[in-house]
This record gives structure tokens, C-alpha cells and sequence, in this order.
């Protein structure tokens, strides 16, 4: 384990990696069940039950229940963020009804023996338009192509320009306000992983090494990327112009061929 440059980044063994994917692995588990269940009528509460009884049947615990937020007025009461059409990230799951041509953003994060994984999917509620697939398709080519892209020595800034380049080329918006992290033994681990390249989110660009771990997660909007806190939870970010949004995250490990992703449900190595 190690910093980097006083960013406070902690470098993970490859037995801290394995252990990473077997907790990325059980929240693979848990997102592809929800492929299964998002349907039209179901409601956001009923998955997240489902996903609270794989949680604890595993012996791991839901990273996401009882973190604290400034802006919120409780502590978030779920395993699993449920953000409907509008609503970015932190959708809090509740007896809202899934419709036909409704998109629902989940993300899902476990600690299983000491270490943590988070990934999200955004997924279509049967039948839905055009631009909502589009919407969908485009970040998770974002996700796949920063994952592409990842190699020793670059810098994550070169990454994240590549990611906002594929997102505008195709009429979207990046999301600002919210960005990836590190990733281990902590939810949230140095350094922050942005989706976008500016002048201001250069100031904290860092070189991608061997052993580091990582939450890359684009968030992008089908309109202007601005936020705002909704609803009176004041836990569910939702677009300002109140267009739709979605999510796709996975954990990866900088290995010295490029990444490896700790969430795709691969086995851990024996």
C-alpha cells in the first residue's frame, strides 16, 4: 500500500484485488437479478428487498444503508439507490410503481470480508423511446470506453476527455457535480474520478499506477447536465430541466496490461 503525489491513494495487493471481486462479484449478482424483476408494476421498495435478502444471505453488508448526507434529512434507509427517469443519482427506493417507458438507474454497494463493491446499471422499464435508449446506450459505451482506455502512466485526465468527447458527440451532457472515487476497504477512497476534462478538474489529475482501484461511474443526461436535489428526502439528484438520466458504474483494478474489472461477475482467483 502506498500514496501517490499526497493524494492519500491507497494501492491494493493482488490479494486485496481478489478479495475486491468477490465483492464486486456479489453486487454483479445482485444487478443482473434485477434484470429479471424490472418490469412494469413492480415497485422500487420490492426490489430493493430482494436485493437487501441477497445481501444478507451472502454474510456482506449494504455499504449504501445509513451513510449521512448534509443535504439529506436522514440516513439513507436502503441497499440499493433506485433514480427513476429524472432523477441522476440516490433515488431512494419507496412504493413508486415502475411504468412502461420508464429507464430506473440502480446502484448497488456491498462490503463482503473487509472490502467493498459498487457498480450500477441503468435499465429500460419495458418499452421505452428511442431517446432513452440512446440515452442508455451511450453511457454504458462511455463506461466501456474508459475501461478501454485505462493503462499505467496515463493520466485519468486523458481518460475522462475521451469519455466526455463520446458523450457530447452524441448530443448528451455530462454530469459535473458527481463523480467516481477510489475504491476498497472504504466506499470512498482518493483520488475523485471525473467523467469530464476542464481547467479546474485538472488541478487534481492523477497518473494512473498498477495496483490502483477505482469506481468509474459516467452519469449522463439527455439534456443540460445541470443538478439539483429533489423530492423531500433530499437524497434523489435529479436533472434540473428535468430531462432523463443514467448511470453505469464498475470497479476496475489498474493492472500492467490495462484494467481489470472487479465487477463483471468473474470468479476470484484461488
Amino acid at each position: 500500500m502506498s500514496g501517490q503525489k499526497g493524494l492519500g491513494v491507497v494501492l491494493k495487493s493482488p490479494r486485496e484485488i481478489e478479495l475486491m471481486r468477490a465483492a464486486g462479484g456479489l453486487v454483479f449478482r445482485i444487478l443482473t437479478k434485477m434484470e429479471e424483476l424490472v418490469i412494469p408494476g413492480v415497485t422500487t421498495a420490492e426490489l430493493n428487498a430482494v436485493a437487501e435478502e441477497l445481501i444478507e444471505k451472502a454474510g456482506a453488508i449494504a455499504l449504501f444503508k445509513g451513510v449521512t448526507n448534509p443535504q439529506a434529512r436522514t440516513p439513507f434507509p436502503a441497499a440499493l439507490c433506485t433514480s427513476v427517469n429524472e432523477e441522476v443519482v440516490h433515488g431512494v427506493p419507496s412504493d413508486r410503481v415502475l411504468m412502461d417507458g420508464d429507464i430506473v438507474s440502480i446502484d448497488c454497494g456491498v462490503r463482503l470480508d473487509g472490502y467493498c463493491g459498487d457498480s450500477a446499471r441503468t435499465y429500460a422499464v419495458g418499452q421505452v423511446t428511442d431517446e432513452a435508449q440512446r440515452l442508455i446506450d451511450a453511457t454504458r459505451d462511455a463506461l466501456s470506453l474508459a475501461i478501454a482506455q485505462i493503462q499505467p502512466d496515463r493520466m485519468w485526465s486523458e481518460v475522462a476527455a475521451k469519455i466526455q468527447k463520446l458523450v457530447e458527440d452524441r448530443g448528451l451532457s455530462v454530469v459535473r457535480e458527481f463523480v467516481g472515487h477510489g475504491l476498497g476497504q472504504e466506499m470512498h477512497e482518493e483520488p475523485k474520478v471525473p467523467n469530464y476534462a476542464d481547467r479546474k478538474s485538472r488541478k487534481n489529475d492523477f497518473r494512473l499506477v498498477e495496483g490502483m482501484t477505482l469506481a468509474i461511474e459516467p452519469m449522463v443526461n439527455l439534456g443540460k447536465p445541470e443538478v439539483i436535489y429533489a423530492g423531500n428526502d433530499r437524497w434523489a439528484v435529479s436533472t434540473k430541466d428535468g430531462e432523463y438520466a443514467a448511470h453505469f458504474e464498475h470497479d476496475v483494478a489498474v493492472t500492467a496490461g490495462g484494467a481489470d474489472v472487479l465487477s463483471d461477475g468473474r470468479q476470484p482467483s484461488k
